[in-house]
């Protein structure tokens, strides 16, 4: 009995308008990205009995879309444009524009395994409160550095202000941020799990549960990758390179960062000693500053996968 075929559709996002391509049958089609054609696209691709769905990442113009298709029942996969581009160079593809990209999107995605589990809808607003919150200190790191420029005193003036204002806001982000949180019992709990890792304070804590909702059923190595702090071989033949961190989430990476620095000097006894043990095998700072927060990373992991806090389980092992 011959399998019935597969049908992807791939959607190139615009901030005006949404291209479309089904593959196989390479039919096409292009509709606003507002809600009147999130419906007809919706209509269009039941019609073909569309079965998964690729989307390349589009600085956040595919969110409203890509919401839109899942609530609809449809398997949406959102793939990173490094992603999307690797493929265009494996098929040589040099031609680029939107319908030609939309039909590249749908072969491409029939070819890679489909997403393990849907993402958890609560976390899209969540995730975009937490932005926000890291837009805010970036600009009050800003304001800081402004007013250190400042000697007169009107300009000093308004700039206190302003950083006071900010320092306000972002306070009351932050309490708003963890109060939709604990309206969740199911993400309250995890929160706590990996607040109760030493080092771990709940800004880097709420990074680690909206960013990263895969912890907990991951390997220590998969959770290092997807966090860009797992160091990858450059070796060919008789030529050993040095191993080097890439990819992963970057917001993830400065959160653990921020935090292994104080934990590794401080707060975390484990990590103390692992960053005095690679210092003096002569390791530089960097290097074992990245081991230091790769290391808090699977920590957070190991708490969540036993569902008990880091501190009885050091306690028993």
């Amino acid at each position: 009995m011959i399998n019935p075929i597969t049908v992807t559709a791939g959607i190139d996002t615009g901030k005006k308008f949404l291209d479309i391509a089904l593959h196989p049958g390479g039919e096409t089609l292009q509709v606003p990205n507002d809600a009147a054609g999130h419906r007809r696209l919706t209509a269009w691709l039941a019609s073909h009995a569309v079965e998964r769905i690729g989307i390349e990442a589009s600085g956040g113009y595919e969110r409203t879309v890509v919401e839109c298709l899942r609530r609809a029942g449809l398997a949406v996969q959102v793939l990173q444009p490094l992603q999307v581009r690797a493929f265009a160079t494996y098929k040589l593809r040099r031609a680029k524009n939107d319908r030609l990209d939309a039909a590249l999107i749908a072969v491409c995605v029939a070819g890679i395994e489909p997403a393990r589990t849907p993402p958890d809808p609560r976390l899209t607003g969540l995730g975009e409160q937490l932005r926000l919150i890291e837009q805010l200190e970036a600009d009050l790191v800003r304001a800081r550095t402004r007013l250190e420029t400042y000697r007169e005193a009107r300009p000093r003036r308004f700039q206190t202000a302003e950083i006071r204002r900010l320092e306000r806001r972002l306070a009351a982000e932050k309490a708003s941020l963890l109060k939709e949180v604990a309206a969740h019992d199911d993400l309250t709990r995890r929160l706590t799990l990996i607040e109760s890792v030493e080092g771990i304070g709940r800004r880097t804590a709420l990074t680690l549960l909206l960013l990263m909702p895969e912890l907990g059923s991951l390997s220590r190595e998969q959770a290092a990758a997807l966090a860009g702090l797992a160091p990858f071989d450059r070796e060919s033949s008789s030529y050993k390179g040095s191993r080097h961190i890439a990819g992963g989430r970057a917001r993830v990476r400065r959160a653990l960062f921020a935090a292994a620095f104080p934990a590794s000097f401080h707060w975390n006894k484990a990590l103390c000693a692992l960053y005095t043990r690679l210092t003096a095998a002569g390791k530089p700072h960097k290097k074992a500053l990245i081991a230091c927060a790769r290391k808090l990373l699977i920590f957070a992991n190991t708490v969540l996968q036993r569902g008990s806090n880091w501190q009885k389980i050091t306690a028993s092992s």
